[in-house]
C-alpha cells in the first residue's frame, strides 16, 4: 500500500470517527454494520427506529456486536420531543413543566428516571436538556422545551437535568449553544440572528451552559445561529470564535461539542451540508449529527470523503480531524464506564409513574370571575382541539391532546381537532347542554387559533380553555395551563377536568 493510500485510509477512518449518522429501520442495516468495522464511532436513533425499549435493547446490542464502544445517541428531551415514545408521547413533563414547579429535586429525579431507562435500552447519549432561555414568547421552536424565560431558573434546572441523567448512566448534551431562546426563526428552515450584545448574552443565554459545564456535562450541542456580538461574519455551529474563543477557552469545556443536524436550512442552504460539516469540524466541533433527513450510506460516504478532502488540501488540519476523533473516543470510554457500573440493570418499560406525578405538580388554573365553571366538569363534555402548524423538531407522529385521556374516564366524550382554514362558524354548536373544553397550543402566536378561541367564548363564556403550549395569554373563565403537550400532560389535565385519575395502562 503506498503512503498515500493508507494515509487515505487513515483520514477515512478518522472522518467517519467523527459522524454521527441517523439510518432507516428499526435493526441495523449493513451499511452501519460495515462502517462500524471500518471507524465509526456513533449513530444517532429517531422515532422511526423505535418499537419499545425491547426491540431498541436488541438493536443497540446489535451494534455493539460490530464495535463495543460505539456511543448511540438519541435526541429525548422526555417533553414534546420524544423519540423513545414517540408512538404515546412522552410519560414525563417536558422542561417547561418542570421550570414551572420549580423543584430542581424533583427535576433531578425525572431526568435520572429517564436516563435509567434510556441506558437499558443501550443508548448512551442523549441529545438533551435544552438549556435555552425562551426569552422570546414568539419563537416558533423552543417554547416548552425550555425550562422558561428566566435565566437563573433555567441554569438550576439544566444543573439537576445534566446530573439527574448522567446519574442514570446516559451522557448529556446541553444545546442549542450559545442559546436558541431570543429567536424568531426556526433554523430547520432558516438562519436565525441573535442581536444581543456581549453582556447580555453573558447574563441570559450563556447562563445555562455555565452551568452544565460546572455540572460535568459530557458534551454541548451547537446552534446554527448568527451571533453578530461574538461573530458578525459565520453561525456560531461554524464559528472558531464561539467554539473554540468562547466555550473551550473562556468557558472552560472540554467535553465533545456536536452540531445540531447538518442538513437544517440554517447552515445547509448557504453552505451545503458537507461544506457545513467541514466548516463546523475546522471550528472546534468534534461530531457531525446528519441523518435526521438524510438517513442513507450515499450521505455518510459524501460527509466522510468530503472530510477526507478538505484535510488533503489543507483546508481541514489533519491535528484538528485527529483532536475531534481523540474527543469522540474519550466520550465512548465514558459510556462504557457508565454502562458497566450499570451492568445486570433490566430493559425498562416505556411510561414513568414519577413523570406522571410531575405532571401533575406543572397543572396550573386560572379563574376569572365569581361565576367561573367549577372542576371537575358534570357529565360528558366536547373538546375542540386546535392543531397548529407541524414543528419539525417535535415531529408529526407523536399523539397529543386531552380528548382521548378525557373519553377513557367520562363515556360520552366527544372530541374534534381542526387546523387553520378548518374551523367551522359555529364551534359550540356540538356542545349544547354539555361543558365545552378549548384545547390550544401556544394560543398567542396563532391569530386564526385566537380568533376561533374567542368567537367559541361569546357563544360559551363558561368554556375551559386547556393549554399545552405556553401560556402566554390567558383568557377564558377558566384556564388549565399544563405547560407540555406530552401524554403526562393530556392525562394530568383530564384528570382535573374530570376529577378521577386515567388507568395506567391507557
Amino acid at each position: 500500500m503506498s503512503d498515500r493510500v493508507e494515509r487515505n485510509a487513515n483520514l477515512a477512518a478518522l472522518a467517519a470517527a467523527v459522524l454521527q449518522p441517523g439510518f432507516v429501520g428499526t435493526v441495523p442495516p449493513t451499511w452501519i454494520c460495515r462502517w462500524l468495522g471500518d471507524g465509526l464511532g456513533s449513530v444517532v436513533l429517531f422515532s422511526r427506529n423505535v418499537v419499545d425499549p425491547g426491540q431498541v435493547a436488541e438493536l443497540t446490542a446489535a451494534l455493539r456486536a460490530e464495535r463495543p464502544d460505539v456511543i448511540v445517541a438519541i435526541d429525548e428531551e422526555a417533553g414534546d420531543v420524544t423519540r423513545i415514545e414517540s408512538g404515546r408521547g412522552s410519560s414525563r413533563p417536558g422542561n417547561l413543566a418542570l421550570g414551572a414547579v420549580d423543584d430542581p429535586a424533583l427535576t433531578e429525579q425525572v431526568a435520572r428516571d429517564l436516563g435509567v431507562e434510556l441506558a437499558a435500552a443501550g443508548i448512551t447519549l442523549n441529545y438533551a436538556p435544552d438549556v435555552d432561555v425562551n426569552s422570546n414568547p414568539d419563537n416558533p421552536v423552543i417554547g416548552v422545551r425550555s425550562f422558561g424565560a428566566d435565566p437563573s431558573l433555567v441554569a438550576r434546572h439544566t444543573t439537576a437535568w445534566v446530573r439527574g441523567l448522567q446519574s442514570g448512566g446516559v451522557a448529556a448534551c446541553a444545546k442549542h449553544f450559545p442559546g436558541h431562546g431570543d429567536t424568531r426563526v426556526d433554523s430547520h428552515h432558516d438562519l436565525p440572528r441573535i442581536d444581543a450584545d456581549r453582556a447580555r448574552l453573558h447574563a441570559v443565554e450563556l447562563a445555562p451552559f455555565r452551568a452544565a459545564v460546572a455540572a460535568g456535562v459530557q458534551a454541548v450541542m451547537t446552534g446554527h445561529l448568527l451571533v453578530p456580538a461574538l461573530d458578525a461574519d459565520l453561525p456560531a455551529t461554524l464559528s472558531d470564535r464561539i467554539l473554540g474563543g468562547l466555550l473551550r477557552e473562556e468557558m472552560g469545556f472540554d467535553g465533545v461539542v456536536v452540531t445540531d443536524a447538518v442538513e437544517m436550512g440554517a447552515v445547509a442552504d448557504r453552505y451545503g451540508f458537507a461544506g457545513a460539516a467541514v466548516r463546523a469540524l475546522a471550528a472546534g466541533a468534534d461530531a457531525i449529527c446528519v441523518g435526521g433527513e438524510h438517513a442513507d450510506e450515499e450521505t455518510a460516504r459524501h460527509l466522510r470523503d468530503a472530510i477526507v478532502d478538505a484535510v488533503v488540501a489543507g483546508e481541514l488540519p489533519e491535528e484538528r480531524l485527529a483532536e475531534a476523533a481523540k474527543r469522540v473516543g474519550q466520550l465512548a470510554a465514558w459510556t462504557v464506564a457508565a454502562r458497566a457500573g450499570r451492568s445486570g440493570t433490566p430493559v425498562a418499560t416505556a411510561g414513568s409513574t414519577v413523570g406522571l406525578a410531575a405532571a401533575r405538580l406543572a397543572v396550573r388554573i386560572t379563574r376569572c370571575g365569581a361565576s367561573a365553571t367549577s372542576l371537575p366538569l358534570t357529565g360528558p363534555s366536547h373538546v375542540v382541539e386546535f392543531q397548529p402548524p407541524h414543528n419539525i423538531a417535535i415531529g408529526s407522529e407523536t399523539p397529543w391532546g386531552v380528548a382521548a385521556p378525557l373519553a377513557a374516564l367520562v363515556p360520552g366524550t366527544t372530541s374534534v381537532r381542526y387546523v387553520e382554514n378548518s374551523v367551522p362558524a359555529d364551534l359550540a354548536a356540538d356542545a349544547t347542554g354539555r361543558p365545552l373544553v378549548l384545547v390550544v397550543r401556544d394560543l398567542h402566536r396563532h391569530a386564526w387559533m385566537r380568533d376561533a378561541v374567542d368567537r367559541a367564548l361569546a357563544v360559551r363564556p363558561d368554556a375551559v380553555v386547556v393549554e399545552l403550549g405556553v401560556p402566554a395569554l390567558v383568557t377564558g373563565a377558566v384556564h388549565v395551563a399544563t405547560h407540555g403537550a406530552t401524554r403526562a400532560a393530556g392525562r394530568a389535565a383530564a384528570e382535573l377536568l374530570a376529577g378521577g385519575a386515567v388507568s395506567p395502562g391507557w
